[in-house]
């Protein structure tokens, strides 16, 4: 009896680390050599929820997530597909750029841009319903030139 109690606990351990593998989470390092973190939300559905960005100070590794500095969170939908760092306003500063991708009919796009502030991530602005083949990265320099 306890072989098929220790199986079961076994075999629906399985799917949930299987899940958890399937989240997007990426690392990125500043050129000051600060990281930043983004990742989607946990035990959300992988086609709507939120995500997260998160600085850390400037690290040798393993350390380089050990100091929490800032952090952000937004709204999804769809699945986070890359965060890259980009400049999105002629600053020379790179923002990051997380960039989500609809799920079902459309495949549409959106990218959400954030500045690093020294010690403090500023949500600078997004754009939304890009087609599937559209740059994402143009099309928020497209917009924050409108704005500024």
């Amino acid at each position: 009896m306890r072989i098929w109690q220790v199986a079961i606990v076994l075999l629906l351990a399985v799917p949930v680390n299987a899940v958890a593998q399937d989240r997007f989470t990426s690392k990125l390092t500043t050129p000051t050599g600060q990281t930043l973190v983004v990742a989607e939300g946990d035990f959300e559905a992988r086609s709507i929820g939120s995500f997260s960005v998160r600085l850390y100070e400037a690290a040798a590794a393993p350390d380089e997530t050990t100091f929490f500095v800032a952090g952000l969170i937004r709204a999804r939908d769809g699945v986070v597909e890359k965060a890259i760092l980009a400049d999105i306003d002629g600053d020379k500063q790179q923002e990051v750029i997380v960039i989500v991708r609809s799920v079902g009919t459309g495949s549409y796009q959106s990218a959400h841009a954030f500045a690093i502030a020294k010690d403090a991530l500023v949500f600078l602005s997004a754009v939304e319903d890009l087609a599937p083949d559209a740059d994402p990265v143009a099309a928020l320099q497209k917009f924050t030139s409108k704005q500024e």
